[in-house]
C-alpha cells in the first residue's frame, strides 16, 4: 500500500524503528517531533495519514489534533500511554479514527494503519454490495463517494463514524452487535474495556442530531446499537 504517513512523537529513536518498518511495508514515511511545528506544517502538506503521539513537549497531542480537525480531515491514529483511557475517549472525541497503546509493535500499527486507510479510500468498486446507495427516512448513505447526509444536509464523518453509520443503516431496524461494529468500522476485533464504538456512536448521534436527526441511534443494552426506521420510539 502506497500511503503518505507522517509520523509526530518526540522521540526520534522510535520514529527511526517505525519508519524503517513502515518502509519495508511500502509507505512512504515523513516524521516532525514538535506538536506546533507539526500543526503548520500539515496546513502546508497533504498526507494520507497522521500518526499522532499524545504526549508531546509544547503543544500537547490532544491540541494538535484539536486545531488540526479545524482545517484538516486526513486520519489520525493515536498514540497513547499504556492505561490512559481518558486520554484515548478525549482524542476520539476530537475526531481521531483509532488509538494504539505505547509501546506499540509495528506490525500492529502497520495493520491499524491499513484499515484506516482503507476506510478513507473506500470506493464503490471496492466495497462490493455494499456500494448501492443506502437511504432510511431522510438519512442517506453513499459508499461509493463515502459521503452521508440528513435531511439534505451534509454530515462531516470521520471514516469510522461514516462506516458505522453504514452498518447501522445497512441493517436499519436491526440490533447491530459491537464486535461486528468493531470488525466493521475499525478494522479490529472488539478489546475488552474498548470504549471506542461507543465514542464513535455518541460523535455520530450528535452530528446527525444537529442535522435534525434526533435518537436515530438507540442503544440496546447487552446487545449493541440499532438505527431505528421509527426514532423516537425506543432506546436513548
Amino acid at each position: 500500500m502506497n500511503a503518505n504517513v507522517l509520523l509526530i512523537d518526540d522521540d526520534r529513536e522510535l520514529c527511526a524503528l517505525l519508519g524503517e518498518f513502515l518502509q519495508l511495508e511500502g509507505f512512504t514515511v515523513s516524521a516532525l517531533h514538535d506538536g506546533a511545528r507539526a500543526l503548520q506544517h500539515c496546513r502546508e502538506q497533504r498526507y494520507d495519514v497522521l500518526v499522532l503521539d499524545i504526549m508531546l513537549p509544547g503543544m500537547q497531542g490532544l491540541e494538535v489534533l484539536r486545531q488540526l480537525r479545524v482545517f484538516c480531515d486526513t486520519p489520525v491514529l493515536m498514540l497513547t500511554a499504556r492505561g490512559e483511557d481518558t486520554d484515548r475517549i478525549v482524542g476520539l472525541e476530537l475526531g481521531a479514527d483509532d488509538y494504539l497503546p505505547k509501546p506499540c509493535n509495528p506490525r500492529e500499527l502497520t495493520a491499524r494503519l491499513r484499515a484506516i486507510l482503507r476506510r478513507s479510500q473506500a470506493t464503490g468498486e471496492d466495497s462490493g454490495a455494499a456500494g448501492a446507495v443506502l437511504e432510511v427516512g431522510p438519512t442517506r448513505v453513499d459508499p461509493a463517494a463515502r459521503s452521508a447526509s440528513h435531511a439534505g444536509k451534509p454530515l462531516q464523518l470521520t471514516g469510522a463514524e461514516f462506516s458505522m453509520l453504514q452498518a447501522l443503516v445497512a441493517d436499519a431496524g436491526k440490533v447491530v452487535d459491537k464486535e461486528s461494529l468493531s470488525r466493521q468500522a475499525l478494522g479490529r476485533p472488539l478489546a475488552a474495556y474498548d470504549r471506542s464504538v461507543d465514542v464513535h456512536i455518541s460523535k455520530l448521534r450528535k452530528k446527525l442530531a444537529a442535522a435534525g436527526g434526533d435518537k436515530l441511534i438507540a442503544s440496546v443494552r447487552g446487545a449493541g446499537y440499532q438505527f431505528l426506521v421509527a426514532p423516537g420510539k425506543q432506546g436513548q
